[in-house]
């Protein structure tokens, strides 16, 4: 991990995490490592009163969002918030979590969750030193560039923050980061799980070949090819593509439905591939891709996406598996993950609770995470690791102050 001494900085203001009820369990997560970090952290500016209240049992301050029988709600604070450096996590595509209307049970939809953000920030009412969003899954980033006469959902939602007095604003693996040009002088991060996919990947798999003889990285389509490059970099393995060839005289569900996949890139015979992109709706795309590896006699068929959401169940991902035509899929803890997935022979969880928890320490700290962004040395020194041994360890120690 990068060197933790820029941490003797004075904290920005005492620390505040406020998960919304979509990012409970994550924030916990966030909240336990953060907690014993710093109650493991030697440092001699600690009782000194720039750092009061830097070292707690939880920094989770408690919100809620109740709702009226008409549907109508409000967002409320249990204790203040007046100098605080607040962290708001919010998961937008949690489907899970319900409310009534008129004695109906209404799911939340990403639109109720975004509402229910705003009404926090409009309970802090200024009063916090500094504001960050951490919004893993960017609220509407599907609909991010304007291609007729129709909304720009992501632009707009990124002013309103910004409007609200959001200083900051985290994601993960943006649709198309380009959307940040929406708010220029605004900050904006947008961070990859690049290094959790490959720690989970090989802690997963005992056999694989690390070379371009044995695997391969492919591109489900042509928005995803930056990151099927930058992982077969890092691998040492030859990229493939697939682009969608659509019908645009029709529209389904909003889009213009894929007629085929075709592929671009060297055999694919006795290969193990790994497929990246950045979510897995409904999963149809992604295993109709893998399909077509098995085909052209690919050996193995590895899916990584950073978001799952399995919009249309996890029963075809079961066929596929049981068929043979897909390995594992991994997928991030960034948003809600439905519990019957754990049970699932053909998946992994790549848990970025630990990442989000030094990014967070850091911050508050005001100290650099360029080298955070940046997880070329660990990503080789896991790649190292697996060749020598066969496996990895996590050697991860808490970050201490000199």
């Amino acid at each position: 991990m990068p060197d933790s001494s820029n941490l003797i900085n004075i904290p920005v203001g005492k620390l505040g995490i406020i998960p919304l009820e979509s990012s409970k369990a994550l924030g916990e997560k966030v909240d336990s490592y953060i907690a014993r970090w710093r109650a493991e952290r030697h440092n001699e500016h600690k009782d000194s009163i720039t750092f009061a209240g830097y070292e707690k049992d939880s920094y989770i301050l408690k919100s809620c969002c109740p709702r009226f029988g008409s549907g109508e709600a409000k967002g409320t604070l249990s204790e203040s918030v007046r100098g605080t450096d607040l962290y708001l996590l919010v998961d937008v595509v949690n489907h899970s979590i319900t409310y009534n209307i008129c004695g109906q049970t209404n799911m939340m939809s990403p639109d109720d969750h975004y509402s229910d953000l705003k009404r926090i920030i409009a309970a802090i009412g200024g009063k916090a030193n500094r504001i960050t969003v951490i919004m893993p899954f960017l609220y509407e980033s599907r609909q991010h560039k304007r291609s007729s006469r129709e909304s720009l959902d992501c632009a707009i939602a990124l002013q309103e923050l910004v409007s609200l007095g959001i200083d900051n604003i985290i994601t993960f693996d943006a649709h198309d980061p380009r959307v940040q040009n929406a708010i220029p002088y605004s900050g904006f991060e947008n961070i990859m799980p690049t290094y959790q996919f490959i720690k989970t990947l090989l802690r997963s798999t005992p056999d694989l070949k690390l070379d371009s003889d044995h695997m391969m990285v492919i591109s489900p389509d042509e928005g995803a090819m930056n990151r099927a490059i930058y992982f077969a970099n890092h691998l040492g393995v030859d990229v493939g593509m697939f682009y969608k060839r659509r019908d645009y005289t029709t529209i389904v569900n909003g889009k213009n439905p894929i007629v085929a996949h075709e592929f671009l890139g060297d055999d694919v015979e006795g290969k193990d591939v790994i497929i990246m992109d950045d979510m897995i709706a409904s999963g149809e795309s992604m295993l109709d891709v893998a399909k077509q590896l098995k085909e052209r006699k690919a050996n193995r068929v590895y899916a990584l996406a950073t978001f799952g959401l399995f919009t249309a169940g996890l029963e075809i991902f079961d066929k596929a598996h049981e068929e043979g035509i897909i390995e594992k899929v991994i997928t991030t803890n960034l948003t809600y993950q439905m519990p019957e997935l754990f049970g699932r022979p053909w998946y992994e969880s790549a848990d970025m609770s630990k990442y989000i928890a030094i990014l967070i320490d850091h911050l508050n700290h005001n100290a650099s995470i360029s080298s955070l962004i940046d997880q070329t040395e660990r990503i080789q020194a896991r790649i190292k690791e697996y060749k020598e041994k066969g496996t990895i360890t996590d050697n991860y120690k808490a970050p201490k102050v000199n």
